[in-house]
């Protein structure tokens, strides 16, 4: 063996590198004790002594690495344990209850002529886990404050609703009216969590898979930046997250880890149900995900817990002497233990304990049942009371439980760990029958003979119901719940407006700038001023932002410990632990996660925040879409940003960053208020009315998206006769024409009114059409209420027919209409069906690419010129010009040649 002076002296993976040799002597006594302790102890017994002293340096407080992952047993000891403070056989009984109705309920929910199924043995896995939470942990909101912030499992909903309904929360009618919102209402139970559908149940929308983890870690860190800026007192606020093993592949699920790590979020615990199936088979069927999940929490500075083991194993690992049984428990993939699952006590005793005489000889005077039930940790009330409560006791860290279950547990061998389990949604009566004896339920064989089975309630009197009472009573209320306790914010004057309404004057600014200029005035208010999180993506100098860094101040829980390479600039750099602006790096998914937990915070916690969420339009309804849906669905408040909108603003910066559909993804939410405003001052009366109908007396559950633009205009002073209706109901005209004699009508959008104006000029002074220019500030609007006219039409054709809003409002103008916008011509076209008079679009389809402004308008045809072209197109149809004319303006304005068109203003700035 080499000697201790001739081995590399640096060292890798993770021990300390390139450090000298002081005693070499010494250095090889250690290395010889070791590989002693290997030669005549084995290697079991070597890595003991290791773990041992790994176990003493961090007492001592000597550094050492973290290990990424540690043996598969639970990580709490059975001596270490705390007392159990709740009543096993009362909360037993409670849970057989509430398992048998959560089935119950999925079952009658797939009789024949409804079908509409549900989930039963995810919570069939979780059950216990749930029920300890909510004997012991989970806080109400009785007490005045947002109590524990709760992220329910999605699948796990039919467990939810059955307790509710033992607590007499839910009745048997809205149990029977399960997934029929609409034909059942006003019973209908929602299929998951859904606060829109039920808003004083549910508070957390959760089931598309990776967003509950992601929603859950940016909640705990809104509750510590609320308490930290003293709008409110979450200090005794936890927030859970259970979730699947399976889930967590979902890239939201652990792509923000590291933030809650950083900022040592101890008021975060997530709870992993390892049932160690997907939904069509195991997670990780040739490697073990609980194994792997700790690994990677471990490495991202998570406190990780293990629940693998419930106490039936205590004496065999006891007994473990050489640690065969660990090892074995190591080297046995999930796969094999879901067969485990669905196999024989003999089996297991064969095949688990039968390669080796030591295992063998431990469970050698187990009966075959008794090693079939041999249980996993997830299912054991008292193992998840000792993991939770370690959980809520521990600082400095979020914690994570990874606790192993079996999937459909007490559900009968036909659920059991059975790859299918997850889409069977229909007990036979056989299967029932197996189940009400196995949780020993007093229901009879004719009751599941004649018809649907029945519910099981054991009496609002029983012991059983009264300590739910008691617990629920002792924690602060009843959850889940959601109350919306904040009243209406005093909102700013109108003289708070208007220096943005009175334009730029002489000085050319970008919608951005303009928002951000108004956002200043809005920030200084005394009433609401503290009230608005800025959330940006790692862009805040680029949109204009930074002038809010010395003042708003970054907000970060250790402060700013380093002097700023800025700090000598008027806009330095500057973080503080009250900061008001929250910059989450390069993240939309975290920004976004931060934007709904503050614009829930009303309902949460009962203090209206608002959030104002500025990035890349083409980074916003595009790569976190599914999140606005989720923001919809929490019915959560605030303003959206789209800056350096439009497919042909930003060219320079090429497609990813083209972005020409946000406002159409956008139109498909029906939570969502879009609009795409040219001027300041339409931008002022938009936020104005925002202000109102998400903070003021009668307050809309809505959020706000405005598309503002990176490219510099004149901006005008609002005319004398604003229409204010016009601009927040969709369109409004702004310039009608002065000389020509042919009529037409120019609708525009955004950045693309100025380029209307100046097609208005040219039809004039060239082709003698007189063009009125409308902007349509949101075509959205637009359609939205024309569709819900027609809708009221149909169902209602012995009344008087209302007329859209836009027909109504483009009524007495002379077309035809061609409608501009540096979006595609799907968002435009959205109005086509209800303009007056002949309609043709124009917009930016098709991928875009890095150019100059004046190329790519006029490669799309978007740009003034083309404008004038489409006008005498749309005459000519109608006979007002002659056809002639358009051979004519195309050669004039050399509409086919890209690179003649001016190249219009350089820049990305904001």
């Amino acid at each position: 063996m080499a000697s201790g002076s001739d081995r590399n002296p640096i060292i890798i993976g993770g021990l300390p590198s390139q450090v000298p040799d002081f005693d070499p002597e010494e250095t090889q006594e250690w290395l010889d004790s070791l590989d002693a302790a290997v030669d005549q102890r084995g290697r079991e017994r070597a890595r003991y002594l290791m773990l041992r002293l790994i176990e003493r340096a961090r007492e001592k407080r000597v550094a050492v690495p973290e290990m990424r992952s540690t043996d598969y047993v639970n990580t709490i000891a059975t001596k270490d344990e705390p007392f159990f403070p709740g009543n096993e056989e009362i909360e037993r009984r409670i849970l057989n209850a509430t398992r048998w109705n959560a089935a119950v309920m999925v079952s009658r929910a797939q009789r024949p002529g409804i079908g509409v199924g549900g989930h039963i043995a995810t919570f069939a896995s979780s059950a216990s886990l749930y029920d300890v939470g909510f004997n012991h942990f989970f806080r109400g909101k009785d007490q005045g404050d947002g109590g524990d912030q709760i992220f329910f499992q999605g699948h796990a909903s039919p467990g939810i609703y059955a307790r509710a309904f033992l607590l007499d929360r839910l009745s048997e009618q809205q149990l029977d009216a399960f997934r029929q919102e609409k034909s059942k209402a006003p019973y209908g139970l929602s299929s998951y969590p859904h606060p829109r559908s039920m808003p004083d149940f549910w508070e957390f929308p959760t089931v598309s898979m990776g967003l509950g983890p992601l929603g859950a870690i940016f909640q705990a860190r809104m509750n510590r930046y609320m308490e930290a800026r003293g709008i409110a007192d979450t200090s005794r606020s936890h927030v859970w997250a259970f979730l699947g093993d399976g889930e967590m592949d979902e890239p939201e699920s652990l792509g923000q880890l590291s933030i809650a790590a950083r900022e040592g979020l101890d008021n975060l615990t997530f709870v992993v149900n390892c049932n160690l199936q997907r939904l069509d088979g195991p997670v990780r069927g040739n490697g073990k995900i609980i194994q792997e999940l700790e690994s990677q929490f471990r490495g991202a500075g998570w406190n990780v817990i293990k629940l693998v083991w419930d106490r039936t194993w205590d004496p065999l690992l006891a007994q473990d002497r050489d640690g065969v049984l660990v090892n074995q428990l190591n080297t046995t993939p999930d796969g094999q233990f879901q067969t485990y699952a669905t196999e024989t006590g003999a089996y297991i005793r064969e095949h688990f304990f039968g390669h080796d005489h030591r295992l063998r000889a431990m469970v050698e005077n187990m009966t075959d049942d008794q090693i079939l039930h041999l249980g996993r940790g997830g299912h054991d009330h008292r193992k998840v009371f000792a993991a939770f409560e370690a959980a809520k006791e521990h600082k400095g860290q979020p914690t994570v439980v990874l606790a192993q279950t079996v999937k459909g547990w007490t559900l009968g061998p036909n659920f059991e760990g059975r790859n299918a389990t997850h889409q069977m949604k229909k007990l036979t009566v056989a299967d029932l029958k197996g189940f009400r004896d196995r949780l020993h339920l007093p229901i009879t064989d004719q009751e599941l003979e004649s018809g649907a089975p029945p519910y099981y309630h054991p009496g609002r009197n029983s012991e059983e119901i009264q300590y739910m009472h008691d617990r629920r009573n002792a924690l602060g209320g009843y959850v889940p719940t959601r109350v919306v306790r904040s009243k209406p914010l005093a909102l700013p004057e109108d003289k708070t407006y208007a220096s943005v309404k009175k334009g730029s004057g002489q000085q050319s600014i970008a919608t951005t700038m303009a928002f951000v200029r108004l956002l200043k005035d809005l920030m200084r208010d005394k009433e609401i001023g503290k009230r608005f999180v800025l959330i940006a993506p790692d862009e805040y100098r680029t949109f204009g932002m930074d002038s809010f860094f010395p003042s708003a101040k970054i907000y970060n829980p250790l402060g700013q410990q380093y002097e700023s390479v800025d700090r000598d600039l008027l806009l330095a750099y500057k973080e503080s632990p009250t900061g008001q602006m929250l910059h989450d790096g390069i993240s939309e998914a975290g920004c976004t996660a931060s934007l709904i937990a503050a614009g829930s915070a009303y309902a949460t916690h009962g203090e209206p925040l608002i959030p104002v969420y500025v990035f890349y339009s083409m980074f916003g309804f595009q790569r976190t879409g599914d999140q606005f849906w989720q923001m919809a669905d929490q019915l959560a408040r605030g303003f959206v940003l789209g800056a350096t909108a439009g497919r042909t603003t930003l060219t320079g910066e090429g497609l990813q960053h083209a972005d020409g559909h946000s406002q159409l993804l956008a139109s498909t939410n029906p939570g969502c208020v879009a609009y795409d405003p040219a001027y300041s001052y339409e931008i002022a009366y938009i936020v104005q009315d925002g202000l109102r109908r998400m903070y003021g007396p009668d307050s809309e559950d809505v959020f706000y998206y405005l598309t503002v633009y990176n490219e510099p205009i004149q901006h005008p002073a609002e005319p004398a006769d604003v229409d204010v209706e016009g601009i927040l109901k969709g369109v409004h005209r702004i310039s009608q024409g002065a000389s020509g004699t042919v009529p037409a009508q120019i609708m525009a959008s955004g950045v693309a009114v100025p380029w209307a104006i100046e097609a208005q000029r040219i039809l004039a002074e060239d082709w003698n059409v007189r063009a009125d220019v409308w902007s349509a500030t949101s075509w959205n609007e637009l359609r939205r209420e024309a569709v819900e006219v027609e809708r009221h039409n149909l169902l209602h054709p012995e009344e008087e027919q209302q007329v859209p809003y836009v027909t109504r409002k483009l009524s007495g103008a002379e077309g035809p209409f061609v409608a501009v916008s540096d979006w595609m011509r799907s968002v435009p076209d959205q109005i086509a069906r209800w303009v007056p008079g002949t309609y043709q679009s124009l917009g930016a389809d098709g991928f875009g690419f890095a150019d100059t402004r004046g190329a790519a308008r006029r490669f799309f045809h978007i740009d003034a010129q083309s404008i004038v072209v489409a006008v005498l197109t749309e005459l000519a149809r109608e006979g007002k010009v002659d056809r002639s004319v358009l051979k004519q303006a195309i050669d004039r304005y050399q509409l086919l040649d890209v690179a003649s068109a001016d190249p219009g203003a350089a820049g990305g700035d904001a």
